[in-house]
């Protein structure tokens, strides 16, 4: 068989295995069980978990803020470098903002299309309060807080735990669908295992910053990304370690809004009882606008909110629960949401305060009365809330709670006229939330051939971040689905990022199954 030549065949250059991969004839996958493609894939990388985890290791060492054009087209460049190898058709797209790498790798005889989506860029970071360098990869044989110890990657000799962990920016979001997917790649023609589909890979250069100039890339690139399905490779799995599907997620607007005193400071002996304080004005707003359970009490707000299908509800009620677990690991006795479910929560919007500015504490504290201060509201939208309608019914309700708005700074003449002022800064324009079906033929075929290989999967119909889906949902008809392969404490965009090796070797045998049997009957 021509998987027992090729996997002996340990030192087999790249090169060598794409003219052997082109000139033999692969496996047929239907003639090799889930399971069976899966078990070639480990016994590939068992034997080559080094080199893996120092390609891993080589391009996190890569630093990778978005608004740095020139650290992001490096690691284009490298990723492009990878892929090339491995024998797909590269170019970077473009358009105003960072790079996108695309990629593609055609099937002779597939009729079928798979579209991955995954990004390079990370969030940015402060390195004091990291415990390693962040662009300095570090392997660890446990969680940090549970006192991991450093390991030489170079240094070990056979296999890798898979409970270690190496801890970069981007470990976990997202630099590692990028090189499972390679070793995949590697995995399956040293195996003998031909693709089912035609695939394409579009790596977003600048997902962190909500992917500005990804409706232009795919504008400017007509039919460059039509596929049959996307694969939206990024996001933690579920808290259970258990393989994940999801169907949809959150959209988002932000909101900074700014309430005023008098327009200097004063003291707050002379002048407190009698001068309008602005923190206090706060206080009073945002409880106008929330209840303590999280429950959004703005008239109108949950009018267009998408319900749950009654799969959707299925699929909720047969989720592992992870409320104790949670509620221990981080340390909460009472969570927001009246007792509903986190599951359910995440598909209902959300209204969170993501920071306020107002004077000090401490040492820092001073007796005055402040002239403003400023909240960070961060939305989550769901399917059916537009971010128009959002912005008008919020308006409203601040207008109603007697402020006059305003949108920039306001003079004194408008603070002496009007007895409350705020100013809402609206950052950006927002994205509705987005769901996918799970009783479409393209997630039922994918559900089915997940559950081959791990019988528990679990389906989630939201998760509760957000990701660019809209861009490619307003311009194509393909259906979305998100496939989450990072370890769900991965401290994905805080300090000490990392992953799971064991996290890395699923994800090789997700990829190598979806490659090899998604395109067949």
């Amino acid at each position: 068989m021509p998987s027992r030549t090729l996997a002996a065949t340990a030192s087999l250059s790249i090169g060598t295995l794409l003219l052997l991969f082109t000139t033999a004839q692969p496996v047929l996958a239907q003639a090799m069980s889930t399971l069976e493609i899966a078990e070639a894939i480990h016994e590939y990388r068992v034997e080559r978990e080094q080199r893996i985890v120092q390609d891993f290791a080589e391009l996190l060492s890569f630093p990778n803020v978005a608004t740095n054009l020139d650290d992001m087209d490096a690691n284009a460049e490298h990723i492009m470098g990878l892929l090339d190898e491995r024998g797909f058709s590269t170019r970077v797209l473009q358009a105003g903002g960072a790079p996108y790498v695309y990629a593609e790798m055609m099937t002779p005889g597939a009729e079928e299309t798979l579209l991955i989506y995954a990004h390079f860029d990370g969030q940015p970071v402060q390195v004091e309060n990291w415990a390693y360098p962040p662009f300095q990869p570090t392997l660890l044989d446990a969680p940090l807080q549970d006192g991991g110890q450093a390991i030489d990657i170079a240094s070990v000799t056979g296999a890798f735990d898979p409970e270690w962990r190496i801890y970069a920016r981007s470990a976990g979001d997202d630099k590692m669908p990028v090189i499972a997917m390679i070793h995949v790649i590697d995995a399956l023609r040293a195996n003998g295992i031909g693709l089912s589909v035609n695939l394409k890979l579009l790596l977003d250069g600048e997902e962190e910053r909500g992917s500005p100039t990804l409706g232009q890339v795919i504008d400017d690139n007509p039919g460059l990304l039509d596929a049959d399905l996307l694969l939206f490779c990024d996001g933690p799995m579920h808290q259970s370690r258990r393989a994940q599907l999801v169907f949809g997620v959150r959209g988002g607007r932000t909101l900074d809004i700014t309430t005023y005193g008098a327009n200097r400071p004063l003291h707050s002996g002379h002048y407190g009882n009698w001068a309008p304080n602005p923190i206090m004005q706060m206080a009073y707003l945002l409880t106008s606008m929330r209840d303590e359970t999280g429950r959004i009490l703005i008239d109108g707000y949950y009018d267009n909110v998408a319900t749950l299908s009654e799969s959707e509800r299925a699929a909720i009620a047969a989720m592992p629960s992870i409320e104790e677990q949670l509620k221990d690991e981080l340390a909460v006795h009472t969570p927001e949401g009246a007792g509903t479910r986190i599951e359910e929560l995440v598909t209902l919007p959300a209204f969170n305060a993501r920071g306020i500015a107002g004077g000090g504490v401490g040492n820092q504290g001073r007796n005055i009365i402040l002239t403003e201060t400023t909240v960070s509201l961060n939305l989550r939208l769901v399917p059916n809330q537009q971010p128009d309608r959002i912005r008008r019914i919020i308006e409203e309700h601040i207008e109603g709670e007697g402020y006059y708005i305003v949108h920039e700074d306001p003079t004194d003449e408008i603070l002496r006229n009007h007895a409350k002022v705020v100013k809402l800064d609206w950052r950006g324009g927002g994205s509705s939330g987005l769901r996918t079906s799970m009783d479409g033929e393209m997630a039922q075929r994918l559900i089915a051939l997940m559950q081959e290989m791990t019988p528990d999967l679990i389906l989630t119909p939201t998760m509760g971040g957000g990701l660019p889906l809209n861009a490619f949902a307003d311009r194509m008809e393909t259906p979305i689905i998100v496939l989450p392969l990072a370890n769900h404490d991965n401290n994905q965009h805080g300090e000490n990022e990392n992953l799971r090796l064991q996290n890395l070797w699923d994800a090789m045998a997700v990829y190598g199954v979806v490659l090899a049997r998604f395109g067949q009957p």
